[in-house]
């Protein structure tokens, strides 16, 4: 299975990109928030982190091997527990994924039924079933998307995911905890482990 591809962005499309990658090109599915993050890559050397699905009807014996690409980890992960939702599937999550992964996280969290169901193609009904199915599951995912974009600060998303559930199991609510780690990221401090990570959010704090 291909978990990564890196190649120069010879193309970017409406829903996909082509990646040149010595003499062959390759076609790489991308959302929609990721297609406007790369507009300005074009003809640059760019890696994507991806999933591989097949495509098509089983019983006719049509399927096509299919990449869907994103920038980091963290989004990968999310893309495919959102898929995990009943009713959503791959194509209905490529197509409502117009917002940066850490907004439609936010919004599960926060219950905020409204904003998801103005994605395209979700509805009110979707919306409801993916709050009630995932509510508990993505507050870990906006700080993982922060730790991926702030490569500077070299933080892995395991640590910043770890740190989120010791400030938890120490009695801070789910936004304090995000809140906290957000203001150690933007120091863009080296962070090497969950301690360091966990002394400066203190030492923060105390100021």
């Amino acid at each position: 299975m291909i978990t990564r591809i890196t190649g120069q962005l010879v193309a970017l499309h409406n829903d996909a990109l082509t990646l040149k990658i010595d003499a062959f090109e390759h076609e790489v599915l991308i959302p929609e928030f990721n297609r406007r993050q790369l507009q300005s890559e074009l003809n640059q050397t760019v890696s994507l982190h991806t999933i591989e699905y097949l495509e098509g009807n089983p019983m006719q014996g049509r399927m096509t091997p299919r990449i869907i690409g994103f920038l980091n980890e963290a989004e990968r992960e999310f893309f495919e527990l959102f898929c995990s939702v009943d009713g959503v599937g791959v194509k209905k999550a490529l197509r409502a994924m117009v917002r940066p992964v850490k907004e439609v996280a936010t919004a599960i969290e926060e219950q905020d039924a409204k904003t998801l169901a103005a994605l395209p193609g979700i509805g009110p009904a979707m919306s409801e079933r993916i709050i009630a199915k995932l509510r508990r599951k993505v507050p870990k995912f906006a700080l993982m998307v922060v730790a991926a974009e702030k490569r500077e600060a070299a933080v892995e998303p395991d640590i910043v995911s770890e740190t989120y559930e010791v400030l938890r199991s120490l009695g801070h609510s789910e936004g304090e905890a995000r809140r906290l780690i957000d203001a150690a990221l933007a120091s863009k401090k080296k962070f090497k482990d969950v301690q360091s990570l966990i002394e400066a959010i203190y030492q923060q704090s105390q100021k």
